[in-house]
Parts: structure tokens; sequence; C-alpha cells
């Protein structure tokens, strides 16, 4: 009989994302983590002194998907911040769970607008905003704020009711925001 396979931490943190985005963070447990490895509690909690680190853990592997998701693919048509909103919407419609987990527990306790806002991976966004539309990064950074704010909203509907997702619809919306944002005039 060949030995069972050891149980690492990449399993354990694998185990954990799959649980958030089937069952959703609520369900993240030791329990339920030895339940999808089909082993006992042990090793999960001889890797890890708390389950709040393996939600923690599970939080970074968590936005790395979502910033892969959304990136901007450049093959839509679509200007890559359109491109971005529609993606970060998209995400909302088809990765609920992950999308709650991310964005509705509570992540961004005692920050406000400005430190969001002031995070340096979003330097390269803000350059291509700038640089398209002839503005300021101070400028790029409303626009792109105003914009963010649009696609979250949206995506928070979605991702909290049975909202059907409308490409279109929400394409038009983002759009107009952000024509009005840069007085380009919008297509409504």
């Amino acid at each position: 009989m060949p030995p069972k396979p050891k149980i690492n931490k990449q399993m354990i943190l694998d185990a954990s994302f799959e649980i958030v985005r089937e069952q959703g963070h609520e369900m993240i447990s030791a329990r339920t983590i030895a339940e999808k490895l089909k082993c006992s509690t042990q090793p999960v909690m001889y890797h890890f002194k708390t389950i709040e680190e393996i939600r923690k853990e599970t939080y970074k592997l968590a936005d790395e998907y979502h910033t892969g998701f959304i990136m901007p693919k450049g093959d839509t048509g679509y200007d890559p911040l359109l491109e971005l909103g529609l993606n970060y919407i998209r995400f909302g419609y088809e990765e609920k769970n992950l999308f709650r987990f991310l964005f509705q527990t509570n992540s961004f306790a005692g920050l406000n607008v400005a430190a969001l806002m002031s995070d340096p991976g979003l330097g390269e966004m803000l350059k291509m905003v700038s640089s398209g539309v002839g503005c300021t990064e101070d400028e790029a950074r409303d626009v792109f704020f105003s914009l963010f704010v649009s696609a979250h909203g949206i995506a928070s509907l979605i991702a909290n009711n049975s909202m059907e997702y409308e490409e279109e619809t929400f394409r038009k919306v983002l759009e107009n925001t952000y024509a009005n944002l840069t007085n380009r005039g919008g297509n409504a």
C-alpha cells in the first residue's frame, strides 16, 4: 500500500480557496479543510496556528486570482479601463463567493478612500488613464476611482442578488461615466 501523501501548506490553502469559491468564506474551518483533503484536522492545525492565519493566506490567494481575472487582456476591442471595469463586474457575477470574501468582509476596516487610491498596485493603471485621457495623475486617480465605484456598485448588486449579467447595459454605464469624467460626452 503506497504511503498517504503528506499534507502541506499549499494543499491546505488550495483547499481553503476552493471552499470559499464553492461555499463561501464562512465555511473555512479546520474540519471543512480536512474533509476537502480527506485527512484529519491535525495536519491543518500543524501547518497553521489559527484559522485566522489560514483566512489571511487564503485572502492573498483570492486577491491574486482576482487580479488575474480582471486585468485587461487586450483582445476585446474595449478601452483597457473599460475592459477592467467590465471584468470586475463579471468577477462579481461568476465568482460571487470570492467577491464577497474580498470586498465584503471588512477587509478595508480603518482605511479611508485616499489610502485605497494610493495603493502602489494602481500605478500602471493610473499611467494608462493619464496618457489616454491627457490628464495629470491626480485627475487620473479621480477618473479611476469614479469608474471603480460604478463597477463595484454593479458587481455588488450582482454578487449579492440573483441578477442577470447584462454586459451591454454595464458597458454603457461605464462608458457614460468615463465620458462624463473626461468631458467626452456620453452615449446613452
